[in-house]
């Protein structure tokens, strides 16, 4: 145990000791992890990080999808701290407001795209989720219809790790643990062409997979259905970026069966696809959606779910309470810090940024320094997301054994050479923070392509 005395003279050793007597991390084998001994981070700036050892590390996924804004942003650990001292907790349930969560739903409801302009808050992108499953089925509910509660999601989609959001989402490892999920939820084929189109054009493909829902749609009863939801390009599945003619598609089949279609913008909104949210960059016209990491930088837990005036106008009118929320919903500090974020976003004209200068810049560098590498098949992405396909053969687009977890061989190369590179099973991930400069895209870009070297070393 460290007490106060020592705290500042702990190894890196007494951290992890301390770490694994007690903490349980997500996503993660425990007793290996115990055996190894967790890497210890302890202070970030910009877009770099420093672990217990003194290593400077590139942070390529900007925490979780989430730090936009970089590390150390003096203006949003001043908002916390200046709302710390006047309302540090007060709740939003009993008929009660306070000024940041007021003002917060204002600057949102700034930057969302069409009629979405009422908010309601939560506290990571797994509670939006959940929202949305909930607001959808109790408009239908309002509008006569309870019956129209299943929700059409995708294949391979990541919407968050609660039950409710594992059981919208497509990852299958999930499912397989916490069972039984929560019914009346169907899923479709993923949009990703790269792996698997055969050989059908970007366009064919487009059409085919937008096709998919309908079939699901006629399959499940058109009247049975509340929603169609999904990412505008797949996070965590490994950046999918979808046909060009895919969500055009998809938003007219929508509007034919007169589905709601719900947008997860936890990773794609707050400027990472060159517009505040990937809905206008993909142009998607959602009813309502979902977003959290960016909203606050990741200086503090907030979501919050934009809903549409069609849903909002129904909640309105409905004379009854809607039975949802949580303790922290519009948290005041959080609140505070989100609000600091969106206006330095603003004034720094991030999003312009991401559009019309880095993220063109990133994308581009990409494909130059590391498109013929040998290791690499495919590489898509939009502003500063990227998905990097690694294959055996590149003519064949064949992959690695199972047994030969290319991903993590590549990651841990990542990992001991100042970078931060996150493998989605045979595709490697980035997300750099929005402010990074192209100094820092190339480092980022040479320590990737040092690290594709090692990783093809490591398998010859």
């Amino acid at each position: 145990m460290l007490d106060d005395n020592n705290k500042a003279s702990a190894t890196t050793a007494d951290i992890q000791a301390l770490d694994a007597e007690h903490h349980l991390h997500p996503f993660t084998n425990t007793g290996a992890l115990n055996k190894k001994g967790a890497r210890v981070i302890t202070k970030g700036e910009g877009v770099y990080l420093w672990d217990s050892e003194g290593n400077k590390i590139i942070d390529g996924m900007a925490g979780l999808w989430c730090v936009n804004m970089g590390y150390g942003r003096k203006e949003l650990v001043e908002a916390a701290n200046t709302q710390m001292n006047q309302l540090a907790y007060y709740n939003t349930f009993f008929q009660t407001t306070h000024t940041p969560v007021a003002e917060l739903a204002r600057e949102i409801a700034s930057v969302t795209p069409g009629d979405l302009n009422h908010i309601f808050f939560a506290n990571s992108g797994s509670e939006a989720i959940d929202t949305i499953i909930r607001l959808v089925r109790q408009y239908w509910a309002i509008k006569g219809k309870p019956y129209r509660n299943i929700l059409i999601s995708r294949e391979n989609a990541y919407h968050g790790s609660t039950v409710g959001g594992t059981s919208l989402g497509g990852m299958s490892g999930m499912h397989k643990q916490g069972a039984p999920l929560v019914p009346n939820i169907e899923r479709i084929r993923q949009p990703y062409w790269y792996g698997e189109a055969g050989d059908m054009s970007e366009e064919e493909f487009g059409i085919a997979c937008a096709k998919a829902l309908e079939e699901k749609i006629l399959e499940v009863g058109p009247d049975n259905v509340a929603a169609f939801v999904g990412e505008p390009i797949q996070g965590a599945g490994g950046v999918i970026v979808p046909p060009a003619n895919y969500w055009a598609e998809i938003q007219k089949i929508c509007q034919k069966y007169d589905i709601l279609l719900a947008a997860d913008e936890v990773i794609c909104g707050f400027g990472r696809t060159g517009s505040w949210f990937g809905s206008e960059t993909l142009g998607i016209t959602p009813d309502i959606i979902s977003m959290a990491k960016g909203l606050s930088s990741g200086y503090l837990p907030i979501a919050a779910v934009a809903v549409g005036d069609r849903i909002s106008n129904a909640l309105i009118e409905h004379d009854d309470d809607f039975n949802h929320g949580y303790t922290y919903s519009g948290h005041p500090v959080s609140a505070a810090v989100a609000i600091a974020n969106i206006r330095l976003m603003k004034e720094e004209n991030i999003v312009d940024y991401v559009a019309n200068d880095i993220g063109p810049y990133f994308q581009q560098k990409l494909r130059d320094t590391l498109g013929e590498h040998p290791l690499v098949g495919h590489i898509e992405g939009v502003g500063l997301v990227a998905g990097i396909a690694l294959v055996k053969d590149k003519a064949t687009k064949e992959l690695f054994p199972d047994d030969l977890d290319i991903g993590m061989i590549c990651r841990d190369h990542c990992f001991n050479n100042g970078l931060i590179m996150r493998a989605v099973g045979s595709r490697m991930v980035l997300s750099p923070p929005l402010v990074i400069s192209r100094d820092e895209v190339d480092e980022l870009i040479e320590k990737a392509r040092l690290c594709f070297d090692l990783t093809l070393k490591s398998v010859s």
